[in-house]
Order: structure tokens, then sequence, then C-alpha cells
């Protein structure tokens, strides 16, 4: 198992008038992967992110970055941190190839122009080096945060809400990006309310509510203990009862007696193993059925059922 390289234990935050946004939240990343952190609007992902980047300071916990105490040893582990916010807040007056060379000099690295040219390349940004960033699309000016944020050379990179406001091509040519980043060695946590991305690219996720981290796992072992497969068979000719044959199977009868309900199986695949046994039940019982649709849940279902319907932020 590849090394810690942040761990926070009892994180809190509590802001005046008494909003806990962090409520003993306990969390270790490792080297290399990809961590996906979800949850509704003002569950506390943002906090999480700004209590490790400096921007917001803890009521109580400890955080730890690559072995430095945060609270103590912050701009040692600062500088291997890089962050890309969820508001395009930069210098919109400024040229690309400029507001990226700066960020790299913010943390005191020898300017390396060959490196911001292969950053800006990667990006699709390099054809629009000398343009100022307030000329940009949104999608670009989220490039060129992404750019800033890959400027010094992090170990570590926050992405909060990374492709907020971009279209779905733009989307996943950050998702590229982002395997890029893994295979170099960059450790990612990216919060998104778009949960296919999670589901996409992360390793592990975590899912916060009300400041309470209420679970943690890795993507498919979640997706195995919580998922479900739902399958609805249409019959040729309505039944009034179940035969015996499959009382054994969590089956209802629905729309009058002409469609069949199955909601079972556990993400492992034996939801569409009892699917196959209860078409070969009816068959064997005399009873034709005229289609089926099979789903497995994404997840999307686990993380609303998680959260009790709440809409996903």
């Amino acid at each position: 198992m590849n090394e810690p390289i942040l761990e926070l234990e009892g994180l809190t935050k509590v802001y005046p008038g008494g909003l806990k946004a962090l409520d003993s939240v306990d969390l270790t990343i490792r080297k290399g992967e990809i961590f996906a952190l979800l949850g509704p609007n003002g569950a506390g992902k943002t906090t999480l992110i700004g209590a490790v980047c400096g921007l917001v300071r803890p009521t109580s916990g400890t955080m730890h970055a690559f072995g430095h105490d945060l609270s103590t040893d912050w701009r040692k582990a600062r500088a291997r941190i890089g962050l890309v916010p969820q508001e395009l807040s930069t210098d919109m007056f400024e040229p690309v190839h400029r507001a990226v060379s700066y960020s790299r000099g913010l943390f005191g690295l020898a300017p390396d122009p060959k490196r911001i040219e292969e950053i800006l390349r990667s990006l699709s940004l390099w054809d629009k080096k000398d343009e100022r960033i307030m000329a940009l699309s949104g999608g670009m000016k989220r490039r060129v945060l992404i750019a800033k944020a890959l400027a010094h050379e992090p170990d570590l990179l926050f992405l909060d809400e990374p492709t907020a406001g971009v279209d779905v091509e733009l989307r996943k040519g950050m998702w590229a990006i982002i395997d890029e980043m893994r295979e170099r060695g960059v450790t990612v946590i990216l919060t998104t309310h778009y949960i296919e991305e999670a589901e996409e690219m992360a390793d592990r996720v975590g899912i916060i509510r009300q400041g309470k981290l209420i679970m943690v796992d890795e993507k498919d072992a979640m997706m195995a203990r919580l998922g479900r497969t739902e399958a609805h068979i249409s019959l040729a000719n309505p039944i009034t009862a179940l035969p015996a044959s499959l009382s054994q199977y969590p089956v209802e009868i629905e729309e009058g007696g002409t469609s069949l309900c199955y909601r079972g199986g556990d993400g492992t695949g034996r939801g569409k193993a009892e699917v196959a046994d209860i078409t070969k039940a009816l068959l064997a019982e005399g009873i034709d059925y005229t289609g089926i649709d099979v789903r497995e849940s994404s997840l999307e279902d686990i993380f609303v059922s998680l959260l009790g319907e709440e809409e996903p932020a």
C-alpha cells in the first residue's frame, strides 16, 4: 500500500454563530491516488480543502502533509500542494503565459519556460498563451487555473469543482489531463457534483454530509457492497400471483400484473444471475415474457440513497 501523504484527525471547523462546517473529520490520503469527495451544497467540501490549503483556520484537530504538521510547519508542506479553486479568481488582465509563469515564481522556483510550455500544451492553451485571460471562454479560464496550480509541480493537487460550467467535451478532456497527472505520480483530491466524474476517475470515494465524513471506501468496493440490480420483465399475459418458484427472489408484480420488478443483488453480479434464474423459472411455469430491462445502480444512485434523496452537489 502506498504511503500516506495527507492525514487529518478530528478536523473541526465551527464558524462564528455556531455553524459547524467540519465535524471531527478523519481522513488519510495515499500517495498517487485519485480521491473524490462528494456531498451536497454546504456539506463542508470546500471548507476541508481550504483548511488543508491554509485558507481556513480549523477550530480543532490535526493535519499532517508529507510528514509536516500543517499548524506549525505549513510553508514546507504548502510548496508541495496545488489548488484549483471553485471560483474563477485570477488576474483577468494578464496574458495566460505570464500568469502561469508568475504562479511558479510565487513558490520560489526558478523560471522554466520549457516546463510552462509543456503544461500549456497539455491543457490546449499554448495557442492562447499571449491572450488576456479575460478574453477566454469559461472552460479555458478554468484550464488556466489548472495550469497555474501545476506550475510549481505539486505532489498533491486539490481540484474544487474543476469542471463546473465546462461543456461535456472539455470535461472529458480534463479527465484525460487528471489521468496524466496520476501517471506522473501526482495525488489528486477532487470535489465534484458530476458524480459520473468520480465514477470515471476515482480510486476511492468519500461522502460528506453536514460536516461529517459518513463513508470512505474504495470506489469498486463501495459499488459492490451498496450497488443493486433492478430489472423490469414485461409479461405476454397478465398474472395475478407469483408462482411459488419465484418466492425466494425479491420480485413484485406491477402494472396490473403485466410486469414483474426485481430489485436485489449486491453490485457483484449476483443480481444479473438471479434475473437469469427468474426468466428460466418463468418459462418453466409456462409464463411468457416480451422484454427485459436490466439496470445496475450507479455511484449516483448510491450517493442519493446514502444522503436520503438529497440532491447531489
